[in-house]
């Protein structure tokens, strides 16, 4: 079926559909990653926004379901240059294209994608939507655009079961914005019983699974919505718990203490961007996917200084907290899929756990 991409700018691209063919609007935006799309396509950071890859080729090894990073895959569209029709991988379970079908999830393949990167780096994020079919009303589109309405989507991905994972000997409590699996893995791995937590769990009822640490997770959206987590993170912080933050668990406690966080032009997706750590000047190659980052100016240096920034533009990609119990970062350290360079601070978080110093 033909499709079509408009932008809120009012630029469009004409391309064909595959996967689940169903009118959506969504936030546009790209990711660098040549790989890794399975687990692209299952991060709750994609919530409400169409991807578009900017490699050129994609679904050549199918779907691996062993490397999801959650139940379903969250993002609203998935948009490529082009779909492999062939998944070469013994590891494979399911084409991309049927996969995309059975989760409802819209595809558009045929057009220029690197035209329209190039578009949305020089105008910057913006919304969108796409459309099927072969008589599509453009002016119809146009209305729907300007009264589209991005909101939170934090309470939608977070899993309010409350969930427990491993069975060592160390206990942390997870709160969960839309957390990787890979993150639970990784603390799981090192000897850790995790309990996952809602996103509007309180203080009191993580202090009922007596934990040893917090781990704050990823999520989408914008930071300063969630306005009940950020005044729950100051509680957390000034009860003394060793805790771990990562993206926007690392804007939110960040936002607890004062500071502001402000929208990138086009936000940080893929897994190839090197951040500098301040402390020893080691450059490291890291995944991420944010749209939002922590406004330097405005953390307290009485209360965080900035452990690591970002090679491309300078912004802030950590902190490290005066009280020596807490520190954060705004990369993937649990990669997946992308460069294991940081699963170190993993390994820091038990040393804090264990009394060690940052």
């Amino acid at each position: 079926m033909k499709a079509l991409l408009m932008l809120e700018n009012g630029m469009t691209f004409e391309g064909e559909g595959f996967g689940d063919e169903h009118d959506v609007l969504c936030e546009i935006v790209f990711n660098s990653a040549m790989c890794g799309y399975t687990e692209l396509l299952t991060d709750p950071s994609y919530a409400g926004q169409a991807v578009v890859m900017t490699y050129p080729l994609i679904g050549n090894y199918g779907i691996c379901y062993e490397d999801a990073e959650s139940s379903k895959p969250w993002l609203g569209a998935f948009i490529v240059h082009s779909v492999s029709t062939i998944a070469s991988n013994f590891r494979c379970d399911i084409d991309l294209d049927s996969y995309l079908k059975n989760n409802h999830i819209a595809g558009m393949k045929g057009l220029d994608t690197r035209a329209l990167t190039r578009c949305l780096r020089e105008s910057g994020t913006m919304r969108g939507m796409v459309a099927y079919g072969d008589h599509i009303d453009r002016e119809e589109m146009k209305r729907k655009i300007e009264q589209f309405i991005l909101r939170s989507y934090v309470p939608t991905v977070s899993d309010w079961g409350n969930k427990v994972y491993g069975d060592g000997p160390v206990k942390i409590a997870l709160a969960d914005y839309g957390v990787k699996q890979n993150i639970i893995r990784c603390l799981v791995k090192r000897g850790c019983t995790v309990k996952r937590f809602s996103c509007d769990a309180t203080l009191e009822e993580m202090l009922e699974f007596k934990p040893d640490g917090v781990m704050l997770s990823n999520g989408p959206g914008d930071p300063k919505e969630c306005v009940r987590q950020i005044r729950e993170l100051k509680r957390i912080y000034d009860h003394g718990i060793p805790t771990f933050a990562i993206c926007l668990g690392h804007q939110l406690m960040a936002l607890a203490h004062g500071a502001d966080t402000y929208k990138l032009k086009y936000g940080h997706r893929g897994i190839n961007h090197p951040v500098k750590d301040l402390s020893t000047n080691r450059v490291y190659i890291t995944s991420q996917n944010h749209g939002y980052v922590v406004d330097r100016e405005t953390v307290d240096p009485n209360i965080a200084e900035v452990s690591f920034v970002s090679m491309n533009d300078g912004s802030v990609e950590g902190l490290d907290y005066r009280n020596g119990k807490v520190f954060s970062v705004q990369f993937h350290p649990e990669a997946s899929g992308g460069p294991l360079d940081t699963g170190f601070l993993f390994d820091r978080f038990m040393k804090v756990i264990g009394g060690g110093q940052l």
